[in-house]
């Protein structure tokens, strides 16, 4: 049974900074990249940040800037979303996503096999 479990998110003032967390179970977390993605009420889901199944390489939605941070422990089976600088338009549901690391399609969403449940990230003016 693989499973996929959000935290982190949460009511943030504009400016404010937050990291979500993943953690997985029941699955070989060490050979998969992991996607961060998001989804605002009435848009579609969209690529924020993946990582390779070793964290050598990371990859991040260009039109985001470098607010976001992506990481890894593979001895704990968790990816972090570290997100600085928060805005109202990141206001979203953010998911954690996992398929096998075949070195491509790290932004595609359809690849990825196995979703969490999603945290509400709300951002304040």
């Amino acid at each position: 049974q693989v499973q996929l479990v959000e935290s982190g998110g949460g009511l943030v003032q504009a400016g404010g900074s937050l990291r979500l967390s993943c953690a997985a179970s029941g699955r070989t977390f060490g050979s998969d990249a992991m996607g961060w993605f998001r989804q605002a009420p009435g848009k579609e889901r969209e690529f924020v940040a993946a990582i390779s199944w070793n964290g050598d390489n990371s990859y991040y939605q260009d039109s985001m800037g470098d607010r976001f941070t992506i990481s890894r422990d593979n001895t704990k089976n968790t990816v972090y979303l570290q997100i600085n600088s928060l805005k109202p338009e990141d206001t979203a549901v953010y998911y954690c996503a996992a398929k096998t690391d075949s070195g491509a399609g790290y932004a595609w969403v359809d690849l990825y096999t196995h979703w969490g449940q999603g945290t509400q990230v709300t951002v304040s003016s």
